[in-house]
């Protein structure tokens, strides 16, 4: 067995498998960047390393320097997480040539799932139905044109090395293929170091249906049935259910054996998720195969009662598996809520703020798996996630009304966040009728808007009647790069301020006048125009990425720019003045 692991991520699932490794006798050792130094898995874990500046490709995705950490701190396993490297097969071999313990599967196995060309080539000849799409990456514009042209629009842009709903462009016409092969191609390689995009014939509001599988090293291959992630906004999933409304026994027993061919074919060994779109006649389409953890995983655990990272841990070590047989009845309903710091009023802009308040629900069938803690300033390099709930109830309606029952507990103030937004989905006939597919979102957007709840009552101090903030002193030290941390905090009385409050702050006001101003702050990835072009409203002059998210920054107004003050590459803040339009 693992005597010391390293979790080479951060946030929430650092904390998960922190939380694991303790219940199982092994000691945890985390990094973080300069950005996370106060964030609530370093002080959870045993011991905490720097690994380097804010930026992921500094720090997160540093594999150098996480290895450097590993050997200093002395331990035998490492566990990715999910994003950063968690399906790098590089990392994972470098983690094996270093003589430490990958606590998921082979490199081989991330090379040929992680590619999701060779991942459709692996499982082509399996029996299991492939989505129609190209054979290849797409080298031209012409080449993707003569694919849709063959099997109708819409078609789908998607990323050969991605995963997670990034590096995807939905295409309805020929005008829009060449900006989506760009936007695709642009994300692609910033996230996965690999700019190739493939094409996909797109489906009409199916939906998003994935089975967890758990294989290990004495040929041992189950599924733990199916998880339902068709709530989605730009491709990436915003509540996740089990089971599937849309999946009986015999449809989850074909879709797991189909889940399981396509591990097998690549001697996969460890957790990991075949997804699937599943059409409104009943058809399933292998999409690709996640060689990590989820995001979603404790609805799975919920309704198996099977700890996954528990599993990763001891197939990692070379035992078996606990699970050993297929999951076709499972215990109840569990649904998962992810609370992100965005805005879902201005098109879920990201966020990024210090947290003053966050107080979890809890009760009956409650579970909270969070990243952050109040005094936290939410950084703007990383992604949205703050915590997940996760209910689980004996049936589908009593999950539904005791996940609306946590999110009406859930107490953070600071950021804006998707809570109200979840709570109007939760509540709309669609969802109560179990009948969600992926563009339910979108094609409710402006509904669900309208339906979300008013930001709740505020707590007041007894004795002064005033609003409640938390204010946390934070004392650091760090003796040869390991990180000690004591945090203090106290409830002090905040004059003008809702403990309770949902709103954005630090945000630009809308923009007036002349100038087009950034509304957060972040990274300019693209600029569309140059000085002297005419625009008219609404064009697309930037895009800036926020918390690993890409936001287009539209012209207010027409005329033409008399300036563009900012080049792709450069740091912007919210506010900051980015063209002028006259």
């Amino acid at each position: 067995m693992l005597k010391r692991v390293l979790i080479a991520n951060r946030g929430e699932i650092a904390l998960r498998v922190i939380r694991t490794l303790r219940e199982m006798g092994i000691v945890s050792v985390a990094v973080f960047s300069e950005a996370d130094r106060a964030a609530p898995f370093v002080a959870e874990a045993d011991e905490s390393y720097l690994l380097g500046p804010a930026p992921a490709a500094d720090s997160y995705l540093n594999v150098d320097a996480i290895l450097e950490v590993a050997r200093q701190a002395r331990v035998d396993g490492i566990h990715p997480g999910y994003g950063f490297l968690a399906e790098n097969a590089g990392f994972a071999a470098a983690v094996g040539e270093a003589s430490i313990t990958f606590i998921g599967p082979t490199p081989e196995s991330i090379r040929l799932m992680g590619d999701k060309v060779v991942a459709r080539q692996t499982v082509a000849g399996l029996g299991v139905p492939l989505v129609p799409g190209t054979d290849g990456p797409v080298r031209s514009r012409r080449e993707a044109l003569a694919f849709a042209a063959k099997v109708g629009y819409p078609v789908a842009v998607k990323a050969a090395g991605g995963g997670g709903g990034r590096g995807i462009r939905v295409v309805e016409s020929a005008a829009e293929m060449e900006e989506a092969l760009e936007g695709a191609r642009r994300e692609a390689l910033a996230y996965f170091k690999n700019p190739q995009v493939y094409l996909e014939r797109y489906f009409p509001d199916p939906r998003h249906v994935e089975i967890q599988i758990l294989a290990d090293a004495f040929g041992t291959t189950v599924h733990l049935g199916e998880r339902d992630c068709s709530v989605q906004r730009r491709h990436q999933k915003l509540i996740e259910e089990t089971p599937s409304p849309a999946v009986d026994r015999g449809l989850r027993e074909r879709m797991g054996e189909a889940a399981i061919r396509a591990a097998q074919s690549v001697r996969y060994t460890s957790a990991g998720t075949v997804e699937f779109l599943l059409t409104r006649g009943g058809d399933f389409y292998f999409l690709e195969m996640n060689t990590r953890i989820q995001v979603e995983h404790p609805i799975t655990e919920a309704v198996t009662g099977v700890d996954l990272i528990r599993e990763m841990i001891l197939i990692a070590s070379g035992e078996r598996s606990g699970a050993t047989s297929n999951v076709l009845d499972p215990s109840g309903h569990a649904i998962e809520i992810r609370v992100n710091a965005e805005d879902p009023t201005v098109d879920f802009r990201p966020t990024p703020a210090p947290v003053r308040t966050y107080r979890p629900p809890g009760g009956p069938g409650v579970r909270v798996d969070g990243g952050v803690e109040a005094g936290f300033t939410i950084p703007q390099q990383y992604d949205s996630l703050m915590a997940k709930l996760i209910v689980w109830a004996p049936d589908r309606e009593r999950a539904r009304r005791r996940a609306l029952r946590a999110l009406g507990e859930f107490d953070i103030a600071g950021p804006a966040t998707t809570i109200p937004f979840s709570v109007a989905v939760l509540r709309h006939p669609v969802f109560v009728a179990g009948e969600v597919g992926t563009t339910f979102v979108s094609n409710s957007i402006e509904e669900l808007k309208a339906a979300m709840p008013p930001a709740p009552p505020v707590g007041t101090d007894a004795a002064s009647g005033t609003p409640l903030r938390s204010q946390h002193r934070v004392f650091e030290v760090e003796v040869n790069r390991r990180h000690f941390r004591v945090n203090v905090a106290e409830l002090v009385a905040d004059a003008g301020k809702s403990r309770r409050s949902r709103r954005a702050s630090g945000f630009a006001a809308p923009p007036s006048g002349n100038a087009v101003v950034s509304p957060m702050h972040g990274t300019v990835v693209a600029v569309k125009r140059a000085a002297g072009d005419v625009v008219a409203e609404n064009d697309t002059l930037f895009v800036v990425e926020a918390m690993k998210m890409e936001n287009e920054i539209r012209a207010h107004r027409g005329g033409t720019l008399e300036s563009v003050n900012v080049q792709a590459g450069a740091t912007v803040e919210a506010g900051q003045e980015l063209a002028v339009i006259t």
